[in-house]
């Protein structure tokens, strides 16, 4: 055997026994590269070959051998350090991600029924959402809450946990809680509630974290002083290790950074940046390296470029393995738990049916990244709280994925492609460079104060709406194959303000059941220990949530009436579809109040066979704004166009015929419907050389609109001449 890799460097052949087919001859990559450049005929390789991406990676057309030379991570195991082939030996053959769907009812009742029903239907994991006031800290009847969002469960005092979880064998069933800035209230909570069953905490497994870094990016400021979050967060490390050392208490999110448009590398090296700032906080705290990291989880969205977000998760694997190492960790405290969430920035509020594509192809890509657990967003997410039906499909995504594509099967399926591999490494190297700089600014922290990780993802974020309004980035069913037919999803019919009274009355009721002078002074026990940085902080927050503290008492003891310190800019949280979306609205209520929707007059002038690709596109262009085509096509000249166009009630003529007939048709037929309506807006279709252009500009055409232009700002501009 000469070479196992029967392709790679131009000297490399194949013995004729090693080839499928013998009978035709090796090829080299000069030889296909002649052949690929030949091909295109004085195009440049470089801009029609080889796709830049937003990472500002070149991707190659075809990936030989050569490209593992230099990669060290290969020859590495599953289950073995670097931990890029996932951190099992066995994969997901003997243990598959767990199926972990989000549960955000907002009422305890509620939450437990939708919990139980899901657990019945092949979901083996929950991941219960706390609603935004929770995560802040308040309960829903104090004066300073102004709303109440559906955005998750509302957690109050531990009776709301009893009720939560009734029926549910939380021993077998993994649970994950994202706290907000501090887990230490809702273990609080918790460790009461298990009390009151007679269950143990050892025998929990799952994730109740914080991450208050990530908070502090998403809203701007923190509701206790980041400091106090760090102590909280470095006592309740403590309490877990000794009391649930299966529960983890770190839930660092890579989503904030992507929801805001950062790219793979920036959404990996902004988490890892946090995670080695928890890391160093909690050793100045005296807990361990090693301690400290078998406590964090990961959670990071899976976006629509299938290969990067595949790499991204591998390469997340190796970088924390190298972080965890350089703090003094080892063995398996260099492992790093993933928690996947399908992007919520790619999903659409029109034409929603799509997204559960989206879902299938980020899902994908998760699995074969070896996530850990899992979460597919519902498709009407971006509309309304998801229903049965979209938590079902969501739900059924994935047992699809691992019991009848089986992709549980083999162990590692991407290890070895020298395309995967290879953008593993560059992914890694690139989030490193990244990481490196967040380091020298200080860490994470003093990186968001500088506004640093904003401007960066504002930057992508940037490129990535130039190229939507462009189409150079296609959505389906947004800025490209419109459906105006399809009906929009009913919103939520929540009253929102009965709710909040609702969830306010329960919690009065069950102040008016607690013994007050007992709560106050296990509150004011609570605040004493926090001050004197007593190690038996934990167990006096539990006997005041035994006592009858709700969440909001627990959170107001430890942010203790400090300054929460300097608010830093937040990420603007968006969704790639959002301003195509305002254009079909804004046509939308055109409808409403006018019986019609903005009108666009297409005059396909000449035979239609000759441009029905043309006229195709622009029908398809202005169907994007919500626009309706008034057509006749296989008009036969200037006279009969002109008397098409005057006579219809559109106030936007586009005509639409070929390049080579628009230098007689155009000037006359320009001049003539002008004259005849003056108020109109002309356009054509294609893009003129300069000497054309002005010429028919001189003739009456308002605008041109071809492949490339800006759409959005074309559109936006003819709804207010419309």
């Amino acid at each position: 055997m000469k070479d196992k890799n029967c392709a790679g460097t131009t000297e490399q052949t194949c013995c004729d026994d090693e080839r499928l087919f013998p009978e035709f001859s090796p090829a080299s990559f000069d030889d296909w590269y002649k052949e690929a450049v030949a091909s295109l005929k004085g195009a440049p390789y470089e801009k029609k070959v080889i796709t830049k991406t937003y990472e500002g990676i070149d991707l190659q057309p075809m990936y030989w051998a050569q490209a593992l030379e230099g990669v060290p991570h290969i020859g590495s195991l599953p289950g073995f350090p670097s931990y890029v082939r996932g951190t099992e030996p066995s994969g997901y053959v003997l243990k598959p991600w767990d199926i972990c769907q989000e549960i955000a009812n907002p009422t305890p009742e509620e939450f437990n029924e939708a919990a139980r029903y899901a657990l019945a239907r092949g979901q083996n994991a929950v991941k219960l959402v706390l609603a935004s006031h929770s995560r802040l800290g308040k309960d829903p009847d104090e004066d300073a809450l102004s709303e109440i969002r559906e955005d998750g469960f509302s957690l109050s005092m531990v009776e709301d946990l009893l009720k939560a979880f009734r029926g549910i064998d939380l021993t077998t069933v993994p649970l994950t809680v994202y706290a907000g800035a501090s887990a230490f209230p809702f273990m609080a909570l918790f460790a009461a509630f298990l009390e009151q069953q007679k269950a143990k905490a050892s025998d929990l497994r799952g994730c109740i974290g914080a991450d208050p870094l990530a908070e502090l990016a998403l809203n701007g400021s923190l509701p206790l002083p980041l400091s106090a979050a760090y102590d909280m967060m470095a006592c309740l490390g403590k309490w877990t290790a000794e009391n649930a050392p299966h529960i983890q208490t770190i839930l660092v999110h890579g989503c904030p950074y992507h929801d805001a448009g950062a790219n793979a590398v920036q959404e990996l090296a902004f988490a890892i940046a946090t995670g080695a700032e928890y890391i160093r906080e909690m050793i100045l705290r005296d807990v361990s390296a090693d301690s400290i990291a078998r406590q964090v989880r990961f959670v990071f969205s899976l976006g629509p470029n299938f290969f990067m977000e595949i790499a991204k998760l591998r390469a997340a694997r190796l970088i924390w393995g190298q972080v965890v190492q350089a703090f003094g960790g080892s063995g398996d405290a260099c492992k790093m738990t993933i928690h996947g969430r399908t992007s919520s920035r790619t999903k659409t509020a029109i034409d929603p049916y799509v997204n559960m594509l989206r879902n299938t192809t980020e899902a994908f890509s998760g699995a074969m990244g070896g996530v850990d657990s899992m979460h597919v967003c519902p498709f009407d997410e971006p509309v309304r709280p998801a229903g049965e039906f979209s938590q079902r499909v969501s739900r059924n995504l994935q047992i699809i994925l691992r019991e009848e594509a089986h992709f549980t099967h083999p162990i590692d399926a991407c290890g070895g492609s020298w395309y995967v591999e290879k953008l593993t490494d560059t992914v890694a190297r690139a989030a490193w460079k990244l990481f490196q700089e967040v380091e020298k600014l200080g860490g994470m922290h003093r990186a968001l104060a500088a506004g640093m990780p904003q401007a960066a993802v504002a930057e992508i974020a940037a490129q990535r709406t130039k190229n939507i309004d462009s189409r150079r980035d296609v959505l389906v069913g947004i800025n490209m194959y419109p459906n105006l037919r399809e009906m929009p999803l009913a919103p939520s019919t929540t009253d929102l303000k009965a709710l909040r009274t609702k969830l306010a009355a329960r919690v009065q009721a069950l102040r008016l059941q607690t013994d007050m002078f007992r709560l106050y002074d296990h509150l004011g026990t609570l605040a004493i220990a926090l001050n004197r940085g007593e190690d038996n902080v934990m167990e006096h927050a539990i006997k005041a949530a035994a006592g009858g503290a709700t969440l909001g008492d627990i959170w107001s003891v430890l942010a203790n009436g400090n300054e929460a310190g300097p608010p830093v800019r937040p990420l603007e949280i968006h969704r790639v579809s959002e301003r195509f979306e305002g254009l079909r609205k804004s046509a939308a209520e055109i409808l409403e109040e006018t019986g019609n929707r903005p009108r666009v007059f297409l005059a396909g002038v000449g035979a239609l066979a000759s441009f029905k690709p043309r006229a195709d596109f622009s029908s398809a262009l202005f169907e994007v704004g919500g626009f309706e085509v008034l057509t006749e096509p296989d008009l036969s000249g200037v006279e009969e166009a002109v008397r098409a166009a005057v006579a219809s009630p559109a106030r936007i003529i586009a005509v639409c015929s070929t390049d080579q007939a628009y230098p007689e048709l155009i000037p006359p037929l320009a001049r003539a419907i002008k004259e005849a309506r003056p108020d109109v807006t002309l356009l054509v279709a294609g893009r003129p050389p300069a000497e054309q252009e002005s010429s028919y500009r001189e003739a009456g055409v308002d605008d041109f609109f071809y492949m490339g232009m800006n759409v959005f700002k074309m559109l936006s501009a003819l709804q207010q001449r419309s």
